[in-house]
């Protein structure tokens, strides 16, 4: 698949994928997004955003983890911010999770996000990067080996987001659907283990 593209049977149309591609396992999301396709037997292609040029026709749009406090700086100036907002269905690993939460807890001064999924996360929750670790959870869509690195924590969500792992104390990964707009946040970094939730994103929020 070198044009990054899968031709499956899943539905006629096909679905274009789009990964911010500042910082963050970007080619492990492309992957796993690739091959989720594949075993979907879904037609798509998976793009690299970085420009507003790149957003056109974009059915969904994956944001890696990286730095949070910087997301912003870089969307902001690739002048792509407000475009990012308009998009239906985003999937947010790590920091990409913190940059769709509607409120950050313990965010650095001129920190913003996206504002657009009901839930309040904490970043660096975990505690620094040489506090990074892999366990293996129990999630709706099964068991799994999550790897945390300067995880987030998400701390309480709206009464329209459903929990996938963890509990109300500890929420490690959720969803939220309604009014043509779905959203995906894991705190973890499913690309790095796991092609589940990339299934899960493009069957049950995105098709």
């Amino acid at each position: 698949m070198p044009n990054g593209e899968f031709k499956g049977f899943m539905r006629k149309k096909k679905i274009r994928i789009g990964i911010l591609a500042f910082q963050g396992g970007v080619a492990e999301h492309k992957e796993a997004s690739l091959q989720a396709l594949k075993n979907l037997k879904q037609d798509g292609e998976v793009v690299l955003i970085r420009s507003r040029k790149d957003i056109k026709n974009l059915d969904a749009l994956i944001l890696p983890g990286g730095e949070s406090t910087v997301f912003y700086k870089l969307v902001l100036n690739a002048g792509i911010f407000q475009e990012l907002k308009k998009i239906k269905n985003i999937f947010g690993t790590c920091a990409g999770a913190i940059f769709i939460a509607k409120n950050i807890k313990n965010k650095i001064k001129g920190q913003k996000s996206l504002e657009v999924m009901d839930m309040e996360v904490d970043r660096n929750a975990y505690g620094a990067q040489g506090e990074s670790f892999e366990e293996n959870i129990e999630t709706k869509l099964g068991k799994i080996n999550a790897v945390f690195i300067r995880a987030p924590k998400i701390k309480k969500v709206g009464k329209n987001v459903t929990i996938l792992a963890g509990n109300k104390k500890n929420i490690i990964a959720c969803e939220e659907r309604g009014k043509g707009r779905n959203y995906l946040a894991t705190c973890f970094h499913p690309e790095l283990s796991t092609t589940k939730f990339h299934e899960y994103f493009i069957k049950n929020l995105v098709l």
